[in-house]
């Protein structure tokens, strides 16, 4: 292409995005693919793994599908029964999930009182959604070249739009809340670096999509921790008192409720995650599972119990019995079996690479997407623009050791322009690299809570929260580069927004 064709094309796309910009244009294609992919028939969801009653009966639902026990992995639904008289079933777990489905059931209501549509729930997720990869690319592109960021765009589609994200939203699987919210947390935190839009209402969407994230799922209660920690930044990026005494209450606030959210684990699960914790993972990698029992006090013919299952219909022993709860789970616990594994380096880095070989698969492989009547065989899964999961599955590496270099690079990259803020003292500019450091470090959480918690048991659903990381991070770093704001560091310190 000549340079007068250059010219001519970058002008075109100059006067476009005063019309459509970037932001608005991913935003967009990400909507109208997702609409067809989740509302045109065949219709995509998630089958049920088993997990819904425990956020499903305590919302005022109930399975009403007559054949729903044989829709177990291998198919969606798309409608359940709501109460219509008192509900006598109790909350089974603390989510901010009930909160979108309270709120979906409630819209569903206006249309069907007796009757629940998931798609319902799946229209508000989508408008959420749209909402937050507007944010996101917005974030990316401000002040950006229109040629290089229609390009962002693009490749923001390409991630975004892909059904092994999308399809969470016709589910009752948190994942769509994680996902959702760890967008716009991270979105937020971007344009408050950038000083685009209001910083207090940056300032909000922050603490409450962070809020809703710690609080969606109990594996997430590290996460308020680590945004509190991280965060500490965006304190002094303006000088207003009323601006560093709300960042400061909201930043504590997510602390407590990451302490809270850990603290009120049920004690169901409690025993589920410790089962698997010691059966799927301690003595699974154990070269001598009795001995590795004896030292945590425990009588070695529980070896027995070893690479077994919590929900096994036939055991030796009855996993909720008084017996396992004296000898079995009241002699280890998550700082037990941490320092266990600090002392065991070898068995330690087998659980890390056999947690990688999970850590970069987005759509579980066990719950299919179709309905029964579509007539897909049981377990079937779409392929509809799944581009981007098909190849992040194939090409990624499968050990912890590509986790770590991914994470020494991506700090060694931003590192410099660290370093050049803190010279110009320009705090809003040393904003980028805490927050990547933020998301991470979250990731990184999701897969030691994974394997110290709750041993391989579904380890492709237990480590979402890092490989949705992963893709922000990469696709952030990936824009840097295309945009070449990484080789703009002389300028950029110098022109960027000083702390108001």
């Amino acid at each position: 292409m000549t340079k007068n064709r250059m010219a001519k094309l970058e002008e075109r796309l100059n006067i476009c995005s005063r019309y459509v910009s970037p932001s608005l244009f991913a935003a967009s294609l990400v909507l109208i693919i997702t609409v067809i992919a989740l509302f045109v028939p065949p219709y995509i969801g998630m089958a049920d793994n088993g997990d819904y009653f425990r956020i499903l009966y305590s919302n005022g639902l109930y399975f009403n599908a007559p054949d729903y026990d044989s829709l177990y992995l291998g198919y969606f639904n798309k409608q359940f029964g709501i109460f219509q008289y008192f509900n006598e079933n109790g909350a089974t777990l603390t989510s901010s999930q009930s909160l979108l489905i309270r709120l979906s059931i409630w819209i569903n209501s206006w249309f069907d009182p007796e009757v629940f549509d998931i798609r319902v729930q799946g229209a508000f997720l989508t408008l959420m959604y749209t909402l937050a990869v507007y944010l996101m690319v917005e974030a990316l592109t401000w002040k950006v070249p229109a040629k290089y960021g229609y390009l962002v765009a693009i490749l923001s589609v390409f991630l975004f739009a892909d059904t092994a994200y999308t399809a969470f939203f016709n589910s009752f699987f948190s994942e769509s809340i994680v996902w959702i919210t760890l967008i716009l947390l991270f979105a937020s935190g971007l344009l408050l670096f950038r000083k685009r839009y209001s910083d207090y209402v940056m300032m909000g969407i922050f603490f409450f999509s962070g809020l809703l994230l710690t609080t969606s799922k109990q594996q997430n209660a590290p996460v308020g921790v680590i945004i509190a920690i991280m965060g500490i930044i965006f304190i002094f990026i303006r000088k207003q008192r009323s601006y560093r005494a709300m960042m400061a209450s909201s930043l504590a606030l997510l602390m407590i409720a990451g302490v809270a959210t850990y603290v009120l684990i049920p004690k169901e699960f409690v025993n589920i995650n410790q089962y698997h914790a010691m059966t799927r993972g301690v003595l699974m990698q154990s070269e001598d599972p009795e001995e590795t029992l004896k030292s945590f006090g425990i009588d070695k013919q529980y070896a027995i119990l070893n690479k077994s299952i919590y929900y096994e219909p036939y055991t030796t022993v009855d996993v909720d019995s008084k017996i396992l709860e004296d000898e079995f789970y009241s002699h280890y616990g998550f700082v037990s079996i941490l320092a266990y594994y600090l002392t065991h380096p070898d068995q330690a880095g087998k659980m890390l690479d056999l947690a990688a070989k999970n850590a970069f698969t987005i759509r579980p492989p066990a719950m299919g997407n179709y309905e029964k009547s579509v007539g897909k065989p049981f377990g079937a899964q779409t392929t509809f623009f799944s581009g981007y999961s098909d190849l992040k599955r194939a090409l990624a590496p499968k050990t912890f050791g590509f986790i770590v270099i991914w994470m020494l690079l991506i700090t060694g990259i931003y590192m410099p322009q660290f370093v050049a803020a803190i010279k110009a003292k320009h705090i809003r500019s040393m904003v980028r690299l805490p927050l990547l450091l933020m998301l991470m470090l979250m990731g990184l959480s999701g897969i030691l809570v994974s394997i110290i918690g709750a041993g391989d048991a579904d380890l492709s659903k237990h480590e979402f929260l890092f490989t949705a990381a992963f893709d922000l991070v990469t696709l952030a770093a990936i824009s840097d580069a295309i945009t070449r704001s990484l080789w703009q560091n002389k300028t950029e310190v110098a022109t960027e927004s000083k702390s108001a």
